[in-house]
Parts: structure tokens; sequence; C-alpha cells
């Protein structure tokens, strides 16, 4: 067990490259605009003109992470549903647990769904859909990591989730067979799973699972300019689109902010696109869904389909909007064809049928939330987005390293 949870473990000094600073709490709409003003994404990357047929409303979002503050301002209403499997969180879902990255699903639900307050704070890619917040922890205090995810999995399908959103990693490219079949079970049901690809800043060179799983919709992500991002994504055959990771601006518990890079946040950019396309196409089914994200994508890197940017750069516009040809099969692979061909030397094969979650007391949204009574023990989840602890202490020695990685790793990037 020790040894399986190491693998979720990162050291500090892979991700001593990037920055995370925080901002203060919006004290005046003047303030509250400076950080609506932040997200760049929301027109550059065609969200904006995605809201003139949708803001995802009726679409069912499950965020599998470190659990969401749903009091907080900007997600009030959001959050309808959640539980816990970590085994220190709250019924409800809504007690952030892992320790000092406990923030982490706070910020992926705001970039989701963040209901802003007018002109004030984080407002999501899909400001109209709904939440179900599922808590999981990382590191030997919590339960068997592998076996939270499963559950977790297939909890969020049980539980009316049409979309579920991953901003982890394994970082290993393969995965235990009780995955096999929990995330053939959600895409039995028709739901879209989206992934994230990792950091290289955060110390994964390259993808690792859930984001190497056949059928899972993976996100790379990109610099302020559009280009891939050298800290803030990893690189894979498996990769379906990209998204921006660097210069984000997320919502911590509480009522307040932080700016934020990984592939972390990145991932519900994307997933918030499925949202408006399930929304937009309610009768399209997951693999339709899929292909209008990767179809759609601006094209980038090699011709095809590229280990850095996948399919291309996301435009949600196009996505929403444009004439798509239906498709046969998900564009992402197929995952019971790889159990087929790469599990039939198993012994003793689970059969994906039998599989169901186990079950879990759930809280109503509108109950009281449980605060958290002291600060659980350190543990810095392989989240694929920058641990809140790294607030200071890496200025000056990131620039210089910064500079120095780029000269050295230019060549990833794209040509002009």
């Amino acid at each position: 067990m020790r040894g399986l949870q190491r693998r979720w473990l990162v050291t500090l000094l892979g991700i001593a490259l990037v920055a995370v600073s925080t901002l203060a709490a919006p004290a005046s709409e003047a303030r509250a605009d400076s950080i609506r003003e932040r997200e760049y994404w929301l027109g550059e990357y065609g969200i904006t003109d995605a809201w003139q047929h949708t803001r995802g409303a009726g679409v069912t979002i499950a965020v599998i992470d470190t659990g969401i503050d749903g009091t907080h301002p900007d997600l009030a209403g959001a959050v309808i549903d959640g539980t816990d499997f970590s085994g220190r969180g709250s019924r409800s879902g809504q007690l952030p647990v892992s320790g000092e990255d406990s923030s982490h699903g706070t910020m992926v639900a705001s970039l989701l769904a963040g209901r802003g307050r007018g002109t004030a704070g984080i407002v999501g890619v899909a400001p109209e859909a709904s939440l179900l917040s599922i808590s999981i922890g990382f590191g030997d205090e919590y339960n068997d990591s592998d076996q939270q995810i499963a559950d977790a999995v297939l909890w969020a399908v049980d539980h009316g989730a049409d979309v579920i959103n991953m901003s982890l990693t394994r970082n290993t490219p393969d995965w235990p067979r009780t995955w096999d079949a929990a995330f053939q079970y959600a895409m039995d049901n028709d739901v879209v799973i989206v992934a994230a690809a990792g950091n290289r800043g955060s110390g994964t060179k390259a993808v690792g699972a859930p984001a190497t799983m056949p059928g899972v919709l993976t996100v790379a992500g990109l610099d302020r300019d559009g280009e891939a991002s050298l800290d803030a994504s990893a690189q894979g055959i498996t990769i379906g689109v990209a998204a921006p990771s660097e210069q984000l601006v997320g919502a911590v518990p509480g009522s307040g902010y932080v700016s934020w890079n990984g592939s972390s946040g990145a991932t519900p950019i994307v997933a918030g696109v499925v949202a408006l396309v399930r929304a937009a196409h309610p009768k399209l089914d997951a693999a339709d869904v899929i292909n209008r994200v990767t179809a759609t994508a601006r094209e980038a890197g090699a011709r095809g389909v590229d280990p850095i940017y996948g399919f291309g750069t996301l435009d949600a516009g196009r996505a929403v909007s444009s004439r798509v040809a239906k498709v046969q099969a998900n564009p992402m692979g197929d995952l019971i064809e790889w159990i087929r061909v790469h599990r039939r030397a198993d012994d003793d094969p689970a059969p994906l049928a039998t599989v169901t979650p186990a079950p879990r007391e759930t809280r109503s949204a509108s109950e009281p939330v449980p605060t958290a009574s002291g600060i659980l023990p350190v543990a810095v989840l392989r989240d694929v987005g920058i641990p809140l602890a790294l607030l200071a202490g890496f200025g000056a020695a990131s620039i210089v390293l910064i500079a120095a990685a780029r000269r050295h790793f230019g060549g990833l990037r794209r040509r002009e």
C-alpha cells in the first residue's frame, strides 16, 4: 500500500519553476472586475461566442478532486450533490481534503461553472451547469487512491453526471484493472471523461493515467501566447486537445482567489466546453460530443494528431455551432477493445458488468457543510496543478530557471 500511494506524491523540486500567488478577495466591484479581466480564455478561445447558443444549463459535471467549497460566493448554487471517498471528508463532498492542496477542487470548479456575481468574481466556462463534488485524498492517511478513483467514477455515473472532470494523474501510463470496469461503465452510460495531461514542471514528462486511457478526452496546456506550455503541460500520443494552462485565476475556499498554472486548469476549461456542446446538442452521444471538440480545434503543431497539441487548440465557438459530421467511433479510442487485447492474458479477468459502486451516504447541497477542525498532514497531490504551498521563496530562482529551460527545450515549442 505505501509503495502504491507514493505514485501520487511529488517533491517540491520539480514544481519550483512555477509560482502561485494569492489574490485578495474582491472588496468592491472594481476589484472584482480585475479578477474577471484575468479570464482571457473566455474571449480568446471562443467561449463567449459559444454563450450565444448556451451556457450549459441542464448538464451535470462531476468533479473528482479534493472537494468543492460550495459556499464560495462565485459557486453559490452550483453544487447540487456530492460525496467523499477519502475517508476524511464530509458526506456532501464539500469539505476540502488533501492537506495543503485542499483548495484544488474549488479552483477547478470555479473555472468549470463559476456563477460570478454580475461583473464580479469568476464566471466559469459553463456557468449554468450543475456540479457534483466528489472528494478524494492522496497519501497514506487516506483510503487507497486507486480504489477511490474507481468508486468515484462509478458514483458519478450513478448520480447523473454527463461529464467527469479529472484534473489529476497517476503519473504512470498504466492503470489498475478496477479502472477498466469503472471507466467503461461511464462510457457505456454515455458519460464524457476529461483528464489532464500533466505538467513537466511537476515532474510529469509524459502523459499518465487516466489521460492514457482510450476514450478519455486528454487535455494539454498552452501558455499565454497559445503555444505549448513548457512547464504546465506534458506530451503524449493520447492528447486530444490543448487549452490555456498558464496565468489562470481560480476561486479558493472561503471567498478568495489565486493565480495558478497547470493542466489542472486547462482541463475544466475543456470540460466546460464539453458541457456547452452537450447542452447545445442534447441528442449527441459521447463520441460525437468529443468529436465536436477535437474536429473543430484550431490546427497546431504537426499535421494531423500531434503529441503536444493533439488535434489542435480549443475553439469553443466552433465546437458548439459548426456543422460537424457524426462519427461511428470515439476519436480518442475504444477502451473495451483495449481491454480485450491487453487484459486477455490475465488469469481471472473481472467481468465489467458485475462491478458496482460501494454505497455512500450523501448530503443535500442545502445542508450546512462541516468545517475542518484542524490541518491534515501535508500530502502533495499529483494534481497536475501547482500546490498552493509554493507561494514564496521561488521568485528570482524561478525566473532564472525558466529562462534557462526555455533555451534548452525551445525545440518543444511549436514552429512559428
